[in-house]
């Protein structure tokens, strides 16, 4: 791609909604191309300001006098005689609050942080790149991330459930170091990605699917996990419940 296809793609790869082969490749040509890096940059800062800062207008006091008119049942005749105008502003204002709606949509720390699920995932199946420690023995797996994490990751060994343990990696999500516990079912692999949750309490999986990857996401006794595959939604789902089944048979 050149540089003009990258820029006209930035905001739907910001979005997430570009395919995972195209998103692949705009993100090879931001890291040989400053120039459209910068845009990028510029794009993104933009979106984050947006974010932050109150985009409300204040009506002008003809308008709030009339619809306080309107409100209280007085004068309707007079007033649409008087300020045909109004109803044309209150339209063109409504679509204009649209248009900024749609154009600007909030990028969410839920969007960025599954597509850097998804952007690991895929990295991932790169060769040398699944784990930093090859082992379907979870005695094996389990300690080789002490000292390198804040957490301790749990580890299931879910062989006999169809689900064979290859090893753990660690990974990077919102710049901060978490587990890759890696499994394969058939000729699908699932990374199972551990980070500290901000609470100690549980919520229920919820399932997604984001750039033709299914995921499965879901917090417990202060860890938060999120498994990805190409694997279909009710195997991933299935994999959820035999992991935290395998969990509460080896505590």
């Amino acid at each position: 791609m050149n540089c003009a296809e990258i820029r006209s793609l930035l905001h739907a790869y910001l979005d997430g909604e570009l395919e995972l082969v195209r998103s692949l490749e705009l993100e090879r040509h931001l890291a040989a191309c400053p120039a459209c890096a910068a845009e990028k940059q510029s794009v993104h800062s933009l979106r984050s300001a947006l974010q932050q800062n109150d985009l409300s207008y204040r009506a002008p006091n003809s308008l709030r006098t009339a619809v306080r008119k309107m409100v209280r049942g007085h004068e309707k005749t007079s007033v649409a005689r008087e300020h045909p105008s109004i109803w044309k502003w209150i339209a063109a204002a409504t679509t204009a609050f649209a248009v900024l709606t749609f154009v600007f949509r909030p990028i969410t720390s839920r969007d960025e942080l599954l597509g850097e699920v998804i952007a690991s995932h895929v990295r991932s199946l790169q060769a040398d790149h699944l784990t930093d420690v090859v082992s379907s023995d979870q005695h094996t797996v389990k300690p080789w991330f002490n000292g390198k994490l804040a957490v301790a990751p749990p580890v299931a060994d879910l062989t006999a459930q169809g689900f064979t343990l290859l090893g753990g990696r660690l990974d990077y999500l919102d710049g901060k170091p978490v587990a890759a516990i890696v499994y394969r079912r058939g000729k699908h692999v699932i990374n199972l990605f551990v980070a500290k949750a901000e609470s100690a309490g549980h919520t229920a999986a919820r399932g997604e699917t984001v750039q033709g990857f299914n995921t499965q996401r879901w917090s417990d006794q202060g860890l938060h996990f999120i498994a990805v595959s190409d694997l279909s939604n009710d195997e991933l789902r299935d994999f959820h419940v035999k992991f935290e089944a395998g969990l509460r048979a080896g505590a």
